[in-house]
């Protein structure tokens, strides 16, 4: 039996050197001259903090973050943007959660679609990634971009392929 897992990560090193990268150019952007801006990202909850005096440069800074995570080969729909908090004063903190392994509603979504295509596969959820087992690898291949096209909210990798 063939067999591959499908995982959503995100490469923590990438992550963070994308995050340097955004703090490096907000510093050395004329429009952010002077004010008080601060880019903290928490390794171990994948969190990324802004904290900024308006929400317009709160809007710019997601934008520049999105270009450095693409250039880190990092998929931008792995962010799940909360709703904006004023902190104190008239500062601005807007938090930024990194998606990070399949949750249980996106996998019975996946396991669904894989068992609604009536190919001959079986798919199981494992923690946070899936399993997908079938005896022809065309199959397998065949649920690959299966899963590709469609919109699941989250970069998918297929990884530990098995023959």
């Amino acid at each position: 039996m063939a067999s591959f897992d499908v995982e959503s990560k995100v490469d923590d090193q990438s992550l963070d050197n994308a995050v340097n990268n955004l703090k490096k150019e907000i510093l050395n952007r004329y429009d952010f001259n002077g004010s008080k801006t601060q880019i903290e990202l928490d390794k171990k909850t994948h969190l990324i903090s802004i904290l900024t005096e308006s929400d317009m440069k709160v809007r710019q800074i997601e934008e520049a973050l999105i270009s450095k995570l693409l250039k880190q080969k990092i998929d931008p729909s792995a962010l799940d943007a909360s709703k904006e908090h004023y902190a104190s004063g008239n500062m601005v903190r807007k938090e930024i959660m990194v998606k990070s392994g399949i949750d249980r509603d996106t996998g019975k979504k996946m396991v669904k679609l894989i068992k609604g295509s009536k190919m001959k596969v079986q798919a199981q959820i494992m923690d946070d990634k899936l399993r997908v087992t079938g005896k022809k690898i065309d199959d397998l291949q065949s649920v690959m971009a299966l899963l590709r096209s469609s919109d699941l909210g989250l970069p998918l990798q297929f990884v530990n392929m098995k023959k």
